[in-house]
């Protein structure tokens, strides 16, 4: 079971490096107020890039899993919720607050992917 966790692994490093695209900068509060035509009414708008960065990297976390197994829905609801959660959480924190740094995020990431393997095993009772 160690392939699921270095492919779970391995998707994390192609979501959070190369497929962010432009959502790298969107999720900043700065780059937003830097654009020419900035009006306050687009103030928050950095928290919908955000909120669809941290979606598709638990996405791209789950998928070695769900092509492996037969998950119960309701686990995979339960987990891309609370992955989807921290994951926002831990890049505002970076991306915004600057309370975090590059380590601390990506360590984070890490240990969300290890306990999400472990969950999933238990749950394929593995």
């Amino acid at each position: 079971m160690i392939k699921l966790l270095l492919l779970m692994i391995l998707a994390h490093v192609i979501d959070d490096y190369f497929l962010q695209g432009i959502l790298a900068s969107m999720k900043q509060k700065s780059w937003w107020r830097k654009q020419d035509g900035y009006k306050d009414m687009y103030k928050d708008d950095y928290q919908v890039a955000l909120l669809m960065h941290s979606m598709e990297w638990s996405i791209m976390v789950l998928l070695p899993g769900m092509f492996m197994f037969n998950l119960p829905e309701l686990f995979l609801a339960a987990v891309f919720v609370v992955n989807t959660a921290i994951h926002y959480y831990v890049d505002d924190l970076k991306a915004n607050k600057l309370a975090i740094n590059l380590w601390v995020d990506q360590g984070i990431h890490i240990i969300q992917i290890i306990l999400t393997w472990h969950i999933m095993l238990n749950v394929m009772g593995l």
